[in-house]
């Protein structure tokens, strides 16, 4: 299924792909046919990502959408009718540090970022230093989620421009008042260095990386096996990564 996903190849194809290796190995192995392909993506478990960060791991979360395959040309053109292109929001979470992902969740298309910061940090089995999102994320649960499970966690997240001071920002401030207090005095250019928020853009970059390498599609019918799908993505993606990534160093 890793070979299918980073040659995104059909299940047929996967099939025939395995055949030809196993014929240049010499190796005679019986070989899985596409059914028994399909099947099995449907109850495999993937092993979790683990960490390879050296101290608490700076998580950056951020969604994308992920269009379902659907009817082809041929089906649209032979028939005349076109059907209305449905996908999924996959939400993930990578590691500041090594660029891998850590943690993710695959939801209905119309299911809020917010609600699912609980279930990736179910994921994240080491001590957290900072959740990072964008302003989807501005939300008072999930402050409260992230210091529940992380007392010492900062939540890195942009309040709203409408956004206000809570009561007791003068004696015993947020996490979000002081947010907004930082914004008031250095602005929000300013609040983003001092806080770290520009290590967003790493994770809309591991976005970009998925779509690159393994497709902006679903090929699978059935959500367990679209989950599967995701997760063998996701492995192959971190184990790239650990093969080799490019460092950038600013000069000037």
């Amino acid at each position: 299924m890793t070979l299918r996903a980073v040659f995104r190849l059909a299940l047929r194809q996967t099939e025939g792909l395995i055949g030809s290796i196993l014929q240049l190995l010499g190796l005679d192995l019986a070989v899985p046919d596409h059914s028994t392909l399909s099947r099995r993506t449907e109850t495999l478990e993937v092993p979790r990502p683990c960490s390879s960060s050296r101290g608490p791991v700076h998580l950056l979360v951020d969604s994308t959408g992920l269009r379902l395959c659907g009817p082809g040309e041929w089906l649209i053109e032979r028939h005349g009718t076109r059907r209305r292109r449905s996908w999924r929001k996959l939400h993930i979470g990578i590691d500041a540090e090594t660029g891998q992902i850590l943690a993710s969740a695959l939801t209905p298309y119309d299911v809020e970022d917010g609600t699912q910061v609980e279930p990736l940090l179910d994921q994240i089995t080491g001590s957290l230093a900072s959740l990072t999102g964008d302003g989807a994320y501005d939300q008072s649960g999930i402050y409260s989620t992230v210091i529940e499970r992380h007392p010492a966690a900062e939540v890195i997240v942009p309040p709203r421009s409408t956004a206000l001071l809570s009561e007791d920002a003068e004696t015993t401030p947020t996490q979000r008042d002081r947010h907004l207090q930082n914004i008031a005095e250095h602005g929000r250019l300013g609040w983003q260095k001092r806080s770290g928020y520009t290590r967003r853009a790493l994770v809309e970059t591991a976005i970009s990386r998925l779509k690159r390498v393994i497709g902006d599609a679903l090929r699978s019918r059935t959500d367990g096996r679209r989950a599967t799908e995701v997760a063998i993505a996701i492995s192959a993606l971190n184990r790239m990564l650990e093969l080799g990534r490019l460092e950038s160093v600013r000069v000037a």
